[in-house]
């Protein structure tokens, strides 16, 4: 199942980026994307990385490396019980 929908969410970004200057005629200019991206092109280049960063998640979704990744963030890794300071014999 996770193949079906890496190729999937592959295709969605392939389209994003093949089709970035059709998203913003229709869905507009991003003032952020323009002001910190570029001067005339910075929200086509907003696009087109959310493309990639789509694209590169369905790869790491596909290869188990976002399962892994998430495994190490969700997992603590000190230690799991708060240590008290042990009191020397009084």
């Amino acid at each position: 199942m996770k193949y079906v929908v890496g190729i999937i969410l592959i295709g969605i970004g392939f389209v994003i980026i093949w089709k970035s200057d059709w998203l913003m005629e229709n869905m507009g200019r991003i003032d952020w994307a323009e002001q910190h991206l570029g001067m005339d092109g910075g929200t086509r280049l907003f696009y087109k990385l959310i493309g990639i960063v789509i694209i590169l998640g369905a790869f790491l979704l596909m290869g188990g490396g976002l399962a892994k990744g998430a495994k190490k963030v969700l997992t603590p890794s000190g230690p799991t019980e708060i240590e008290q300071p042990q009191s020397e014999g009084l």
